[in-house]
């Protein structure tokens, strides 16, 4: 060690000899040892005659105890960079009482407080060594295998290394310095993470986005449900005034009807009782051959009208079934509006769909550059690679959705068997399949030219109106919807709703097997 070196104070000079520990107020006496105030004066308030505890120079009266000021600053100052926290990494050099460490030697392999750092900081040898903040099992920066520091990166492995394993074990790998090596990870982890803000910021915009759509789709939707529902509630109202107005007006005929009867009763009962009176009087008289004339005047001069059968009915029955059978008309004719109203907006999500040759059964043959399939009675020699449906006669589509809305439409007449539909990319392609949305699949079929199912957990039937001629398949993905139109009619077949989409989403097709079979065409929207 240099002079320089041998010149500092050392952390023994700082300790008292009584306590063991940092000194505290410092004296001095006159051997010119060094203690704590207390310590000293305790000592010898018990010890007599005065002897020094490290020399063992005995004093014949008490000495004059002087304040030592170089000591008290160098100890305070050795006090303040005294170890405070558990976390912190003490001075290797030190001996008793741990000062902090101020730096750590990547090629000593020690942490030196400010004290015995001095050295790296003045002697030339030493000041060529790397110092870096302190930190704690300098060891473990060496190589277990050949206890060399690990000083070097190997790009090859992803490991340190020290340099003798550039010779051995990583001869032929790239092998960089940790600062080189340092710089190229951090310029990857900043390339890395600056990727991961620009997706999460590009998900912030399609969030956004997707809210914006949701919130146009709200308003459209409460401006068609506006529209349908005041034409409803104006068609009630009208028709409600129409049943008033039409009960009103039958029991106005049904009053003036019974006026009339009652009145003409009324007359012939007047006539009966003048005749009556007639026959009264004749009775007075005895001449009975003019008595019995005048009867038989009388009598046929009376009223004739036979009111046996005659009833008053009322007017009003089945007035409100005819006019719910009406308004059942009028609502149907709004859904019809409705409909073609929604079909016409999710036509604006129309893509354009191909069929993709790769994923079509042995035994369909796709043609008419993929818009196109049918089932053929020979099976092609076709490659079975993995994207092949091998035993169920199905296709899907060269294009995948991940998001948002898309619609297709295809031409299923005038084939009695065809199944339609989309489905996940992880559908299960070999050996039979049992379609449902369980196993990935989102479709409907014809089967036996009038029987129409839906592929749900238990197979659907379903009730047509119409046998479809076009069929329209819609899906909006994040809204988990699946919605199939007849095009003609615009009405809707079925709709899977709350699906759950997490992977990429086919269209999917299965044309009829039967002989007679004609293709499934994908039309133009």
């Amino acid at each position: 060690m240099s002079a320089a070196a041998s010149c500092l104070p050392t952390e023994d000079q700082f300790l008292c000899s009584i306590c063991l520990d940092v000194v505290t107020d410092p004296v001095t006496i006159p051997c010119g040892h060094n203690f704590c105030k207390t310590c000293i004066t305790e000592h010898w308030d018990i010890n007599v005659p005065y002897q020094c505890p490290n020399c063992k120079n005995v004093f014949n009266t008490r000495p004059e105890l002087q304040v030592n000021t170089f000591i008290s600053e160098m100890a305070a100052h050795s006090s303040e960079q005294q170890v405070s926290e558990p976390a912190e990494v003490p001075c290797d050099i030190c001996t008793g009482t741990k000062l902090k460490a101020l730096k750590s030697c990547l090629v000593c392999l020690v942490s030196y407080c400010e004290f015995h750092l001095e050295p790296h900081l003045t002697m030339s040898g030493l000041k060529r060594h790397q110092l870096i903040d302190p930190v704690e099992n300098l060891e473990d920066r060496m190589c277990l295998k050949h206890d060399k520091l690990l000083e070097l990166f190997c790009k090859t492995d992803q490991t340190c290394v020290c340099i003798l394993c550039t010779v051995s074990d990583h001869k032929t790998h790239d092998v960089v310095p940790l600062k080189e090596g340092y710089e190229g990870k951090k310029a990857n982890l900043d390339g890395e993470i600056h990727q991961m803000i620009q997706k999460r910021r590009l998900k912030i915009e399609e969030i956004k986005h997707s809210v914006e759509l949701s919130k146009e789709d709200a308003d459209r939707e409460t401006a068609d449900g506006v529209q349908v529902f005041t034409a409803l509630k104006e068609s009630v109202e009208r028709s409600q005034a129409e049943l008033i107005n039409t009960i009103k007006e039958k029991q106005r005929k049904t009053e003036k009807q019974a006026e009339g009867f009652i009145k003409e009763l009324e007359q012939e009962i007047s006539e009966l009782k003048k005749r009556s009176t007639e026959v009264e009087q004749l009775t007075q008289s005895e001449d009975h051959l003019h008595l019995l004339q005048s009867l038989l005047s009388l009598n046929a001069a009376l009223p004739t009208t036979d009111w046996t059968d005659l009833n008053v009915r009322p007017l009003h029955e089945g007035t409100v079934r005819r006019a719910l059978r009406q308004l059942e008309e009028t609502l149907n004719e709004e859904m019809k509006k409705a409909l073609k109203t929604e079909l016409k907006r999710v036509q604006q999500s129309a893509v354009d769909v191909t069929l993709d040759p790769y994923t079509a059964h042995p035994n369909l043959n796709v043609t008419h550059h993929g818009k196109r399939v049918r089932h053929l009675d020979q099976r092609k020699n076709v490659p079975n690679n993995q994207e092949r449906f091998n035993r169920s006669g199905y296709v899907l589509a060269s294009q995948s959705f991940s998001s948002g809305r898309f619609y297709y439409e295809v031409s299923v007449r005038p084939d009695t068997d065809w199944t339609l539909g989309v489905a996940r990319e992880s559908i299960n392609r070999k050996g039979n399949i049992f379609l449902s949305p369980l196993n990935g699949c989102w479709a409907i079929c014809l089967r036996n030219g009038d029987e129409y199912k839906a592929f749900t957990e238990y197979t659907v039937q379903l009730s047509l109106k119409s046998d479809p001629e076009k069929v329209g398949v819609f899906v909006h993905y994040e809204q988990g919807l699946v919605s199939f139109y007849d095009v003609k009619a615009a009405a809707l077949i079925y709709s899977f709703t709350g699906c759950c989409f997490t992977e990429e989403l086919y269209p999917f097709f299965g044309p009829s097997d039967n002989e007679t079979s004609t293709y499934l065409h994908i039309t133009p929207v």
